[in-house]
């Protein structure tokens, strides 16, 4: 391992700084992302989000979400920095999402919220 992946681990490993950084969006993939409540008023703005999760069973399945927070960490030097987004996690059976069967769009229940959720954040990636 050479140097500076070690000087990369050994500042992981201390865990990120004690200040973090929170933003009303952020651009990735070619695409910008809002927080709810900074788009709140606009004619138009992105704060859905879809992650796909592989299961053990070797499934994947779509989680969607609501952007409601943009936090930059930073990692004890300036090469470390991660994006995360918090959001509001929606339940994924039939009794939160329909998805149109002629045009594949999906179609999210806002009253079918996760409420017990642990894991609130996702890489901004």
């Amino acid at each position: 391992m050479g140097r500076s992946a070690l000087k990369s681990l050994s500042s992981l490993s201390l865990g990120p700084e004690r200040k973090c950084n929170c933003y009303n969006g952020y651009f990735v993939n070619e695409y910008v992302f809002d927080i709810e409540e900074y788009g709140q008023g606009r004619k138009t703005y992105n704060n859905g989000v879809c992650v796909k999760v592989s299961t053990s069973s070797e499934l994947e399945v779509d989680y969607y979400g609501r952007l409601v927070e943009v936090i930059e960490l930073q990692y004890h030097n300036e090469q470390n920095i991660v994006f995360l987004f918090k959001c509001y996690w929606y339940d994924t059976t039939d009794r939160g999402i329909r998805v149109d069967p002629h045009y594949d769009l999906v179609e999210i229940n806002s009253k079918a919220r996760l409420r017990n959720i642990n894991d609130v954040f996702v890489f901004a990636k």
